[in-house]
């Protein structure tokens, strides 16, 4: 069962969970005659609907690519997690709004055997629900389940709230339903706020996780003649599909054959353990006992001194064009790279006179 399969398989338990709790809460309100408890059995219907959302968007984003989306419509899970989140904030501020006005205007709960059996067997159903959904969204990495959990246990702990605050009400008559609402609706606020960040921020392009960049840039040194990775870029298209770049450092020594080949096999890494389709540049560096490598030293040296400076690569030499080029990643209090690229060349251009020198601001795109 692939990624998507068990996205939907999770999916359809959530669904069905909802629609057989909702069964049993109307099957028990028409018998016991109480609208209170069939109205919360429609609300379970609608709890449904985070499933729904989710199997939808899991399937559209499983469309093959178009001329027009090359990359497929994997973005598509981002905006049904989006969704699910405006749920779990539009039913956060409802909560709030309904617990604040029982704060000024507390109402004393009445509870039978009844209500209070429907209200324990729906708390242990969206426990076990919200925890096994959310669980298997965190293995699957999908913000849209991961929400859809959240909802289900979100849902359990305002109900346990309100079958807490009724027992106080009950035993020591103090009202604390308003109260005790008001505090899990800001915790649930909150909650949906951090699960609209997740699928908002894989849009909007975040940063490679520092762990993940490491770990591609040693796989990618333990390539024979691989002797530098930097450049690294990636934007995702969906859970499934990557699109990167990256630099490698090789020796001037070898030859475009080779290089073809230690390109593609770096790829075919990169597509195999990480679904990646990435795109490999070639930074030549300097060997031997001539100018080029003579320069090369000198500049890499001196630039690497400068302590606004993070890392210094990509040298280029052509006495022919006259035309000497190095790239440069400043460090990030660095804010005017005009003029730390005016500074750097003048420093650099007397080493070179009548040559074009040409400074490269690279950034860091990881965290």
């Amino acid at each position: 069962m692939d990624r998507s399969q068990e996205i939907i398989r999770t999916s359809w338990i959530g669904i069905i969970a909802n629609v057989l709790l909702a069964g049993f809460k109307a099957a028990v309100g028409i018998l016991a005659s109480s609208v209170a408890i069939v109205m919360d059995a429609v609300n379970n219907l609608s709890d449904a609907l985070s499933s729904v959302i989710t199997i939808v968007g899991t399937k559209l984003s499983q469309r093959p690519a178009d001329r027009k989306h090359p990359f497929g419509f994997g973005r598509i899970e981002y905006f049904s997690a989006i969704i699910i989140a405006v749920i779990v904030l539009s039913a956060g501020f409802t909560s709030l709004i309904e617990s604040v006005k029982k704060i000024f205007d507390p109402t004393e709960p009445s509870y039978t055997t009844t209500t209070l059996v429907v209200i324990v067997v729906a708390i242990v159903v969206k426990l076990i629900l919200g925890q096994y959904v959310k669980r298997k969204g965190e293995q699957l990495k999908s913000d849209a389940l991961i929400a859809s959990g959240s909802d289900a246990l979100f849902d359990a702990v305002i109900t346990l709230a309100t079958l807490v605050s009724a027992g106080v009400m009950l035993l020591w008559g103090v009202s604390l339903d308003g109260i005790l609402g008001a505090l899990i609706s800001i915790v649930i606020i909150k909650a949906g706020i951090e699960m609209l960040a997740s699928p908002v921020n894989e849009l909007l392009g975040t940063s490679i996780s520092a762990d993940f960049a490491k770990q591609i840039q040693k796989e990618v040194s333990d390539f024979e003649g691989v002797h530098g990775v930097f450049d690294l870029i990636l934007h995702n298209y969906g859970p499934d599909v990557k699109i990167g770049s990256l630099h490698i450092n090789v020796y001037d020594t070898m030859s475009a054959h080779d290089i073809h080949g230690l390109t593609r096999k770096i790829t075919m890494q990169m597509y195999e353990h990480h679904g990646i389709i990435m795109t490999v540049g070639v930074y030549a560096v300097a060997t031997g006992e001539n100018r080029r490598t003579e320069l090369q030293s000198k500049v890499m040296q001196s630039l690497a001194a400068h302590k606004d400076i993070v890392q210094v690569h990509g040298f280029y030499y052509s006495e022919k064009d006259k035309y000497l080029s190095i790239d440069i990643v400043p460090d990030i209090s660095v804010h005017d790279d005009a003029a730390l690229v005016s500074q750097l060349t003048n420093e650099i251009q007397p080493l070179v006179p009548d040559t074009q020198v040409a400074v490269v601001v690279d950034h860091n795109y990881t965290e």
